[in-house]
């Protein structure tokens, strides 16, 4: 299964982020953009790519046992910004940032006592992408706009491993199917 561990807004943040992309569909350039579908909207905390059945049950122990560590923490979708010259439009966070992290570190480190390979460790950078493009392109406009926005704070409360479904039918405009096939409620009990 292809995995990731996530934190999921709620829907009205989602709704209100939602507003925001509709306007930046309508911006110069947009039209050569690949934007991402509201169901998939998340925080990816670590991305696991594919996972062994085999791993499955070490590794919901471990995130289990990470999101008890971890207690609730307030978080906003807020501004924006780009990787890779265009080639992924993202709006960034607020809140306690510093917890999201050490929650990212607890994630990253229980796939990796969980035996699954993780590759080299990167500093975390929290976003949610709203588009993408196979090419570079200019998304100054798209991220300016963006510059101004804040979601309502919400109090993350759960930690989600998701499975992600790539497109397979080769229809322009698919979008990947996601799939929560794990949730534990953040605690902070130790």
């Amino acid at each position: 299964m292809r995995l990731f561990a996530a934190v999921l807004p709620p829907d009205g943040v989602i709704r209100e982020l939602g507003a925001v992309v509709d306007a930046l569909r309508e911006l110069p350039g947009a039209d050569g953009l690949r934007w991402t579908g509201r169901p998939g909207w998340h925080f990816t905390l670590a991305f696991y790519g594919e996972v062994d059945d085999g791993l499955l049950p070490e590794l919901s122990a471990r995130l289990e046992r990470a999101a008890r560590r971890t207690g609730p923490f307030p978080l906003a979708v807020r501004g924006g910004g780009q990787f890779g010259h265009g080639r992924a439009l993202w709006t960034g966070a607020e809140g306690d940032l510093a917890t999201l992290r050490l929650l990212a570190e607890r994630v990253e480190a229980a796939a990796r006592r969980a035996g699954v390979p993780m590759g080299e460790h990167r500093r975390y950078k929290p976003h949610l992408t709203v588009a993408r493009s196979r090419e570079a392109c200019d998304v100054r406009a798209c991220v300016e706009a963006l510059d101004t926005f804040v979601s309502r704070t919400w109090t993350v409360r759960e930690l989600v491993l998701v499975r992600s479904k790539l497109p397979t039918s080769g229809v322009p405009g698919e979008q990947p199917r996601y799939e929560a096939v794990g949730r534990w409620p953040l605690s902070g009990a130790g």
